[in-house]
């Protein structure tokens, strides 16, 4: 259930105990934007961003804020339910699986030497009139199915009623870095200019008017962004299926399970049309199905909107870190690290100190971020790990 500060213009709702310090003040400054509608709301994975935290959901009217989505646009996640038993793998089948995930994913800043194909690229827009699309689009088609870096992965796992499972997590690569970039130092420009709702440049806030030319453009190229990361998801869940299939051969597979955790999207709340922005956040309407993950070595959970319209129907995208990235290389111990997944029997990418940015002491406890969001969803299934690639 949700806590709410009402020391602010706007209240903050909030679905965790203790926010950090950082992510509380960003939060403020959210409570007090002129646009901002109703109340703004921290979902139980929050932690601090750029601008805005991640695990924060805006709603705004007439004015849409690049850095309240995020750059990593439509980044998010991708599970698939075989038919099966996945105790029926031997660790070597898997480790083999694995190996051959490994050679047809580029993995990190890894790209394709070959174009993917550019049937499978978001159809429908004017790619000649979107600036970066434009730009980046060549260069996108050697992206497409790739996993990239950072807390992106590959996971096998094992559904609690016995089912392998297939879960992907990643972004749309270099586009939503780089139409982040452009948009958010646009809008910063155009507020220097002409600043009508006076937000201050220190928040990191920049935001366009939702109508205007440069509000419509970084909407559309958004979008497009999203839809990206989509085909980028469903190009590696393909290629891992071709694998898979390779060596159990009565292998089938459920429809992809789809949802993403950073984009903005015109919904209706309160009775009132506004532009909702999900930053390390999903979708949670009412019967909705979506993923929440859990880090190296931990549950993740397939998810049943309750469409709460205190949390603008949204729910937590994770786990949500605990410690940064420079922290969690500095002060976890690898060998501890590695012997908690070795003794899970977890094939696992834990192997440098730089891989201990994507330990699970790194994270927060995932069974309690799911007790705080009970009222926003509910678990469908829950899955452990087998084996996870780590970008």
């Amino acid at each position: 259930m949700e806590k709410v500060i009402t020391t602010e213009k706007l209240p903050i709702k909030m679905w965790l105990t203790e926010p950090e310090k950082g992510a509380l003040e960003q939060a403020r400054n959210l409570a007090n934007l002129p646009f901002a509608f109703k109340h703004i709301c921290l979902m139980p994975d929050t932690h601090q961003g750029y601008g805005m935290p991640i695990g924060g959901v805006l709603a705004s009217e007439d004015v849409i804020v690049p850095n309240a989505v995020g750059v990593d646009i439509g980044c998010g996640m991708c599970a698939v339910e075989t038919n099966v038993l996945a105790d029926s793998l031997s660790r070597e089948q898997l480790t083999k699986i694995m190996k051959g995930v490994r050679e047809v994913i580029p993995l990190g800043f890894n790209h394709h030497k070959q174009n993917q194909g550019e049937n499978l690229m978001p159809q429908g827009y004017q790619v000649d009139k979107l600036v970066i699309v434009k730009q980046e689009y060549s260069r996108a088609l050697k992206q497409l199915g790739t996993l990239g870096g950072g807390n992106h992965f590959i996971e096998f796992q094992k559904s609690d009623k016995g089912y392998l499972w297939i879960m992907v997590h990643s972004g749309s690569r270099n586009f939503g870095f780089k139409v982040a970039e452009y948009y958010n130092n646009l809008a910063k420009k155009i507020n220097q200019q002409n600043n009508v709702y006076k937000v201050e440049a220190k928040v990191d806030l920049a935001y366009l008017l939702f109508d205007s030319k440069e509000g419509q453009l970084y909407h559309e190229e958004m979008k497009y962004s999203t839809e990206f990361a989509l085909a980028n998801r469903k190009l590696m869940i393909e290629r891992i299926q071709q694998v898979t299939s390779s060596f159990l051969k009565d292998i089938a597979y459920q429809p992809i399970i789809n949802i993403a955790h950073n984009y903005a999207a015109i919904e209706e709340h309160f009775g009132k049309k506004v532009i909702v922005h999900r930053k390390g956040a999903t979708s949670a309407k009412l019967g909705e199905i979506g993923i929440v993950p859990g880090s190296q070595g931990t549950k993740s959970y397939i998810v049943e909107g309750l469409g709460n319209p205190e949390s603008f129907t949204s729910c937590s995208h994770g786990a949500g870190r605990v410690m940064s990235r420079t922290a969690a290389i500095k002060n976890l111990n690898l060998e501890a690290e590695k012997n908690k997944l070795d003794k899970l029997g977890i094939l696992h990418s834990i192997r440098s100190r730089n891989d201990l940015e994507e330990a699970s002491s790194a994270y927060k406890d995932i069974i309690e971020v799911m007790a705080l969001q009970n009222d926003l969803v509910k678990i469908k299934i829950e899955l452990s790990p087998l084996a996870v690639v780590k970008g």
